[in-house]
């Protein structure tokens, strides 16, 4: 079996998104090509509710599945379906765009704010698929323990283990990996998936060089990979996926297949014809 080595680091730069939430865009358009079918990736980790808390009001989403995954933190949701809930501590949120949606998501204060965002691009045949959420609580997620690792299986399959939920339209793997000190984690994954993790917190090495806190790590094709915690452990959490190899014309928080679709997108949101599920 043929190991991954790592290929590019990224680490993205500061942003201000929203009605003024301070993150960082680690992915985004510069990366879509590199790390396809992972379209954006936005970390966040805060103390100070003033960087978070006037949140993200009503904006529209089409064509894209936003993962929401919060290690702390609370936020509040609302959308155009008619949903609403909460997202805390260890929480997931997966929602499909689809043929669009209206939505909100509003943090609230709390000791520390943190977790991502990814966007994940629908496949051409599905991007106009009815919208939906599929709310992932902690106590839905399995865990994988072994000599001190622990792995949280939020989606996919990892060592014969079934994630919370499967992929409906990208079989994604997403694995949030906490790796003891001096350990580490072997991961089997289809050969031509395109896998990346973004690290949390720590340090470590994998073939082909070391991986540091606060960078999303491109791996090459192979069917494992092999990762190794230094001193002060690593957690990471890891994605996998098919590449679509489609073309992308992505406005702000809409992404389709052509320029053509993304206007008639806007035009139906100017018109009020945006929304076709209630």
């Amino acid at each position: 079996m043929g190991s991954r080595s790592l290929t590019k680091t990224v680490r993205g730069s500061d942003a201000v998104d929203g009605a003024g939430v301070r993150l960082v865009r680690v992915l985004g358009h510069g990366t879509v090509t590199d790390f396809d079918p992972f379209l954006m990736l936005d970390a966040f980790d805060s103390r100070d509710p003033k960087d978070y808390v006037k949140g993200f009001p009503w904006h529209p989403h089409r064509g894209i599945e936003t993962v929401t995954y919060l290690i702390e933190g609370r936020i509040e949701h609302g959308d155009s379906l008619g949903n609403s809930g909460t997202i805390g501590n260890g929480d997931c949120q997966w929602m499909t765009a689809g043929s669009g949606i209206i939505h909100q998501e509003m943090p609230k204060e709390a000791e520390r704010m943190l977790g991502l965002q990814l966007w994940l691009n629908l496949p051409a045949k599905d991007k106009m698929t009815g919208p939906k959420y599929r709310d992932i609580t902690a106590a839905m997620v399995p865990k994988v323990e072994e000599d001190g690792t622990a792995v949280a299986v939020i989606s996919g399959h990892f060592k014969g283990v079934e994630g919370a939920i499967q992929g409906d339209y990208v079989k994604t793997l997403m694995l949030d990996a906490d790796i003891k000190p001096g350990g580490s984690l072997k991961v089997k994954v289809p050969q031509t998936d395109t896998l990346f993790f973004y690290v949390v917190r720590g340090s470590g090495t994998m073939e082909g060089g070391e991986i540091s806190a606060k960078s999303a790590n491109l791996t090459s094709e192979g069917e494992v990979l092999d990762l190794n915690a230094g001193s002060e452990g690593l957690r990471a959490i890891l994605f996998s996926g098919a590449p679509l190899k489609e073309p992308v014309a992505w406005g702000g928080p809409i992404v389709m297949n052509t320029r053509e679709e993304l206007d008639k997108a806007f035009s139906e949101l100017r018109d009020g014809s945006f929304i076709r599920h209630r």
